[in-house]
């Protein structure tokens, strides 16, 4: 009997809701594990005394994130589970312009088996941003939000296309977190036996 490994990479904008999406994907599959790839970026910048939190690596010099980057992408390759969720970014805004969260080093480290895009409307995305005081968010407005959902499609097919891993997105709608995870549970069983 062949066992499939599942290496789900999942992405969208800041707001959407993906980390709420991929903690209850995680909850619902037993054994699977959950890995936050700026976790793991957060965890060297404060080791390195780079930074002193999480929303200081978005303002990093490129050079300095991509060295992040690189050691994160290694450090969850190696991991080694049968069903593992990677929580992530497509791109990242920072004072030099769009820097992508999945380029052609880290895609072909993390060796995604499926790449998942949370997506929701830009007025719900904007008001999640807006109730989450615990972060440091960019401000913008609705149509410079509406550019990035544009953006986040554009970097997907990016990865799908370096990687071969199928891509899928989903809609987050407000109160039916379990609706996506659900949709999500179906169509990664279908993909093992």
């Amino acid at each position: 009997m062949i066992r499939i490994r599942l290496r789900v990479v999942v992405v969208g904008v800041p707001g959407v809701g993906k980390s709420t999406v991929v903690e209850a994907a995680v909850s619902a599959w037993k054994g699977s594990r959950l890995v936050t790839f700026g976790t793991v970026m957060l965890e060297e910048g404060l080791r390195l005394k780079w930074i002193r939190h999480r929303d200081q690596l978005r303002k990093m010099r490129v050079e300095e994130q991509t060295k992040l980057q690189r050691i994160a992408a290694r450090k969850i390759s190696a991991m080694k589970r049968s069903v593992l969720f990677v929580d992530t970014h497509l791109f990242i805004r920072t004072p030099e312009g769009f820097w992508p969260g999945l380029p052609f080093h880290v895609v072909t480290a993390l060796k995604p088996t499926h790449l998942v895009l949370i997506e929701a409307d830009s007025e719900v995305v904007l008001s999640r941003r807006t109730r989450d005081p615990k972060r440091y968010r960019d401000r913008v407005n609705k149509e410079e939000l509406e550019s990035e959902l544009l953006l986040a499609r554009s970097f997907l097919t990016t990865a799908s296309s370096i990687s071969g891993a199928p891509m899928m997105i989903l809609r987050n709608e407000e109160g039916r977190v379990e609706e996506t995870v659900q949709r999500l549970i179906d169509v990664l069983r279908e993909a093992r036996p």
